[in-house]
C-alpha cells in the first residue's frame, strides 16, 4: 500500500476556497528550504526519469550507460568508482547493458587483464532519444509558465549548479 505524504496544517490552503490545496510560500531559512528544495528536486527528478525512449533499460542501467558515454572509453572498475558502487554490481549492470547491445567492451591496449568498456551507436542513439524527449516534456512545461517565472527557474537553475559543485 503506497504510503500517504502527510503536510503540516501551515502548508494548506484555507478549506472552502474552491480550489486545489496550495503550499504556502517556502520558508527562506536554510533548514526549512533545505527541506522544500530536497522534496521539489526530487519529485521533478522522478518525473523527468519517466521520460525515456525505452523502457527496457531501468534507472541505474540508464545512469550507467549515460555516465559511460561522459567517460569511454574506461574500465569497468573506474565506472564503478565514479558511479559509487561496488565493482560486482557494476560488472552485472554491464553485463546487462552488453547484452542489450548498448555497451561493448574491448581488450585494454596496455593491460591485458581489464577490458575496456564503451557504448555502441544503438547505446548513443538510446541516450539521445531519451534527452530529446526529455528535453520535448520539459520544453512543453516551462512553456506554460509566465516569462517571468521562466526567469527566475535560468537563475534558480544557476544557482543549483553553485550549490552542488564540488
Amino acid at each position: 500500500m503506497p504510503q500517504q505524504l502527510r503536510t503540516r496544517p501551515a502548508e494548506r490552503a484555507p478549506a472552502g476556497d474552491g480550489g486545489p490545496a496550495r503550499r504556502s510560500a517556502p520558508g527562506t531559512g536554510p533548514s526549512a528550504l533545505a527541506a522544500d528544495l530536497r522534496v521539489a528536486l526530487m519529485r521533478s527528478v522522478r518525473r523527468i526519469r519517466a521520460e525515456r525512449a525505452d523502457d527496457a533499460l531501468p534507472d541505474s542501467q540508464y545512469s550507467v550507460l549515460a555516465l559511460l558515454e561522459r567517460m569511454e572509453p574506461t574500465t569497468p572498475s573506474a565506472l564503478a568508482e565514479a558511479e559509487h558502487v561496488q565493482p560486482p554490481s557494476m560488472t552485472r549492470s554491464l553485463a546487462a547493458l552488453v547484452e542489450a547491445g548498448v555497451v561493448a567492451r574491448r581488450p585494454h591496449p596496455d593491460d591485458r587483464r581489464q577490458v575496456l568498456v564503451e557504448t555502441t551507436p544503438a547505446g548513443r542513439e538510446l541516450l539521445q532519444a531519451t534527452r530529446r524527449r526529455r528535453d520535448q516534456w520539459l520544453t512543453k512545461r516551462l512553456a506554460g509558465l509566465t516569462p517571468h517565472e521562466r526567469a527566475v527557474l535560468a537563475e534558480a537553475a544557476q544557482i543549483l549548479r553553485r550549490v552542488v559543485a564540488p
